[in-house]
């Protein structure tokens, strides 16, 4: 366990940070489940929009940290090409 005050302190901000991390993580994996969902059973529009929101929330989990911007670039990538392919 921490001793002097700032180890605490970056302890509590550490917990904080890693659930939030965690719930962006999370987020940005049901938007692509979602997409892929889009992808196999809607319509090429449902899909297209679904891509949009999937990408948004790719890019937004880099910007903060969470995956590495080479991870976003690669996971963008293989969606369009997913999407290309239905349409």
């Amino acid at each position: 366990m921490a001793h002097s005050l700032s180890a605490r302190k970056r302890v509590r901000q550490n917990i904080k940070q890693r659930a939030l991390n965690r719930w962006r993580l999370r987020s940005m994996r049901a938007a692509i489940k979602d997409f892929n969902d889009k992808i196999l059973h809607g319509s090429k529009s449902e899909a297209t929009e679904a891509f949009k929101a999937c990408v948004k929330s790719i890019d937004r989990s880099a910007q903060r940290g969470v995956i590495h911007a080479n991870q976003a670039a690669r996971r963008k990538s293989r969606l369009s090409a997913r999407l290309k392919a239905k349409k």
